[in-house]
Formats: structure tokens, sequence, C-alpha cells
């Protein structure tokens, strides 16, 4: 694992478990659930996004080094 998917679980973990929370607060009726929740999903988007990111980055990196085995070989 590599650190962008490391960083991607743990935003997306967060993000869920802050919007978990602000579910708690709301059935309490405490104002703060609001700015908890948009926190959340911020966090949750920013860490799917990096997920996504680190994915791009891997199939982007085999298919460099794999030009690159394939010039050496012409060579």
């Amino acid at each position: 694992m590599n650190k962008y998917l490391l960083r991607g679980i743990g935003y997306t973990v967060v993000g869920l478990a802050s919007c978990a929370w602000s579910y708690a607060l709301r059935s309490e009726e405490n104002a703060l659930y609001r700015w908890i929740m948009i926190a959340g999903v911020i966090l949750f988007g920013i860490g799917f996004l990096t997920i996504i990111y680190s994915f791009i980055r891997k199939i982007e990196r085999h298919s460099i080094l794999e030009e690159r085995r394939e010039q050496q070989e012409k060579e």
C-alpha cells in the first residue's frame, strides 16, 4: 500500500466516523452537528478522491515501466 492509499483510507474512515457522530448529535438536537457533518462529508470526499488518485498513479506507473522495458528491448 502506498502513502496515498493509506491517507485516503484514513480520511474516509475519519469522515464516516464524524458523519456518524453528527447523526448522534442531531438526535440530541445539538446545533454543532451541522458543522461536524460538513467536515465529515468534506473529509470523506477528500479520502475518496485520494484513493482514486492512488489507483491512477499505480496504473500510470505500470504503464511507464512497461514502456521503458519495451524501449530497452528495442535497443
